[in-house]
């Protein structure tokens, strides 16, 4: 399921919060902040390619700070998805995750 994502996947779901289930406990609330292009090319992509590379950054709450990892998600939408989540930083209102798509 996951290699079927692409970027017009979460475009439309900007803004809106998916929940993080960790280790059984409560979930935390992540509101995708950016999905990304990552393709420098700017060619499209050849047919033998899975998919355009993409990013997205989600942002929760500043604390508490969720480690570099797998994670399962959850949004109405879209699903159970477990994404690798890497803390990049916090910005004015939270602390910062991305997930990359190659």
């Amino acid at each position: 399921m996951l290699d079927q994502f692409t970027l017009d996947t979460f475009s439309p779901l900007l803004g809106q919060t998916f929940s993080l289930i960790a280790d059984g406990a409560n979930a935390l609330p992540l509101e995708l902040v950016e999905a990304t292009d990552l393709q420098s090319s700017g060619r499209a992509p050849a047919a033998h390619d899975r998919r355009a590379p993409f990013s997205l950054v989600f942002r929760g709450p500043s604390t508490p700070v969720a480690p570099q990892r797998i994670y399962p998600l959850e949004h109405p939408s879209i699903g159970h998805v477990e994404l690798f989540l890497v803390p990049i930083g916090p910005d004015g209102q939270g602390m910062r995750y991305e997930a990359i798509f190659t």
